[in-house]
């Protein structure tokens, strides 16, 4: 086992600001608007949105 003292260079959360800034930038700029269906489709988003609002909300009366 690695001592406490030290620490991972690796990994995403390792790098510094800059470097993770210029890599989460390019997420959404991987696909181009025209091939994203919910750019495309109001409709669409709307119900995929009302859809996961309600299987989140299911269990948040259920919990003790």
């Amino acid at each position: 086992m690695a001592p406490s003292s030290s620490t991972s260079k690796r990994g995403f959360a390792s790098m510094d600001s800059d470097r993770q800034r210029e890599i989460a930038s390019k997420g959404g700029k991987s696909v181009p608007a025209e091939k994203r269906s919910f750019s495309q489709d109001r409709e669409l988003a709307s119900e995929a949105g009302r859809k996961g609002g309600q299987a989140s909300g299911n269990t948040r009366g259920n919990q003790e």
